[in-house]
């Protein structure tokens, strides 16, 4: 596919080409080149291509594009490894179809976690298009709520990872139950044998398309990932800016109400801070990019929509608040920084849910991030200070002439050390906060509630499966009791994570419960149970 189609060359309806505009898109990537003109034309597809390739507007837009809206029924099916991943897909695929219809498209994502009725009470309102993990999906099959009559596409996204967590016997069933007359579009980044038998079975003469890796080049500068929960990505921006050193920064949000909400609020506390993005009009986008260039601003909040085309030299540091939805987008974004011989900076902001896409975009640089942690108030503080002796060593560089005076006069006539005045002169420059101040208190570590391993107390077991298989307390207390013949209330505190989950349980039963779970399978998946070393625990 040539590097020169652009969107306007695939032959999408208007208002698919109206919402692709509205983002910004200009030229698809290749994933999008080569699957969106044969799913438009109604043909399954077999696409091989690593995460971050844009597969989610590759397989979005032509679904879309079939969409009849007077029948207020499903009619598109995605199924997804993971929640965060359907999640992801609804939203994208929502803002793709804002303008289909008289009220936009109606998409529900589905998944386990979230209470069964919120989602049957959607259904049976009237949905679109279902974006959902396999489970979940199947369970609303099984129930009646959803039907397949009028589906007739079915995505498949990430299919190697569906494989991976156990959810390849879910994603088979529901293909068993699909109408005869149905398009399928499978998406993975690596092609096993059972996803390879899949589409050979499910799939009718299949456009195989496969987009080769190739590791792109970034700027020189440095990459680093600062892994933190949502609740905290406010806090640890503004810590970010007070402890880097920047003659200006670009701070990437992925929406335009994000922008306008982070610059009123670093503005609140002080900063020169401003936002672009795409709902200004061109003549303030050029105002804010002039105050930029001439240092009346030094942070920057955009979209990346808005940002296209932003070549200002003294940006020292990009720092992605809301990682992009593709890799090459973060190339665009870090290679704004490091510009005419600078030294450039990036930090990406890394919620749980990003785990893949920073995966993904690490392979596509061909190298990790440095690990970041939130910077403590010492750190800051040092920085401040660092900051304010360059300022007082650029006035050395001055006129101190009546300065000098003025200070020979004090010192002579009121018989002052000199140390100290240079010291008052320093506090009153500095203003009323502390020079120094203590380091960050370490967290405190709570004792582990769940006891030693002792006969009569609780000890735990490591279970190698996790929410994202569906695992519920109660399936675990069930296995324990009817494998191990134990009744549930043994079982104690039990802690479910994303892949793993622990499980406190007498020490007197520990090896009857391990031998008995031994090569069972829960979750979709054969278990091998092992004990929580101390430095294991949660």
């Amino acid at each position: 596919m040539s590097t020169d189609v652009t969107f306007n060359d695939l032959d999408l309806p208007p208002q698919l080409m109206q919402a692709v505009e509205e983002l910004g898109y200009e030229q698809p990537t290749p994933i999008q080149a080569g699957a969106i003109p044969p799913l438009l034309q109604g043909r399954d597809l077999l696409g091989q291509a690593q995460t971050g390739t844009g597969k989610t507007a590759a397989f979005a837009l032509p679904l879309l594009a079939r969409i009849q809206f007077e029948d207020n029924t499903v009619q598109a099916i995605v199924l997804t490894p993971t929640r965060e991943l359907a999640m992801q897909v609804a939203e994208a695929t929502r803002s793709y179809g804002k303008h289909l219809g008289q009220r936009g498209v109606s998409v529900l994502p589905v998944y386990g976690g979230q209470p069964m009725h919120i989602q049957r009470n959607a259904l049976a309102r009237g949905v679109n298009v279902v974006i959902g993990t396999p489970g979940r999906v199947k369970d609303h099959l099984e129930r009646g709520t959803l039907s397949l009559a009028g589906v007739r596409f079915f995505g498949l996204d990430e299919a190697d990872e569906m494989l991976k967590m156990g959810f390849i016997d879910d994603v088979e069933w529901i293909l068993e139950k699909a109408p005869a007359e149905r398009q399928i579009a499978l998406f993975s980044a690596t092609m096993p044998t059972r996803v390879r038998r899949i589409a050979d079975r499910h799939l009718k003469k299949p456009v195989d398309l496969k987009i080769a890796h190739n590791a792109a080049t970034v700027p020189s500068l440095e990459q680093f990932a600062m892994r933190i929960a949502r609740h905290e990505k406010l806090g640890a921006l503004e810590r970010v800016l007070e402890a880097e050193d920047f003659e200006a920064v670009l701070v990437f949000a992925g929406t335009q109400r994000a922008t306008a909400d982070l610059a009123e609020r670093l503005q609140a506390h002080g900063h020169a801070a401003e936002c672009i993005h795409g709902g200004m009009n061109q003549q303030q986008r050029e105002a804010v990019v002039k105050r930029l260039k001439a240092r009346k601003t030094h942070i920057v909040v955009a979209t990346d929509v808005a940002a296209r085309g932003l070549d200002v030299e003294h940006i020292g540091l990009v720092i992605n608040y809301d990682l992009p939805p593709d890799v090459e987008v973060y190339v665009h974004r870090v290679g704004r920084t490091g510009r005419a011989g600078r030294t450039g900076r990036s930090i990406s902001f890394q919620l749980p849910r990003d785990r893949n896409m920073l995966r993904a975009i690490e392979r596509f640089i061909g190298c990790s991030m440095k690990p970041m942690r939130i910077p403590g108030r010492a750190e800051i503080v040092d920085a401040r200070r660092e900051r304010f002796q360059d300022k007082l060593r650029e006035q050395l560089e001055g006129e101190l002439g009546e300065f000098r005076n003025l200070a020979h006069t004090m010192q002579t006539e009121e018989d002052l050390d000199p140390l100290d005045l240079a010291a008052a002169a320093l506090r009153h420059a500095w203003g009323e906060s502390p020079l120094y101040v203590a380091p960050d208190p370490e967290p405190v570590r709570r004792p582990d509630p769940t006891p030693k391993f002792d006969d009569g107390e609780y000890v735990e077991i490591v279970l190698p499966v996790g929410s994202w298989n569906r695992i519920q307390a109660g399936s675990i207390v069930r296995a324990i009791a009817i494998e191990a013949k134990l009744p549930g209330s043994v079982v104690g505190r039990i802690k479910i994570l994303d892949k793993v989950s622990f499980v406190g349980v007498p020490g007197e039963h520990v090896a009857r419960i391990m031998k008995a779970l031994k090569g069972t399978r829960l979750g979709g998946r054969v278990i091998y149970p092992r004990l929580a070393s101390d430095s294991g625990r949660r």
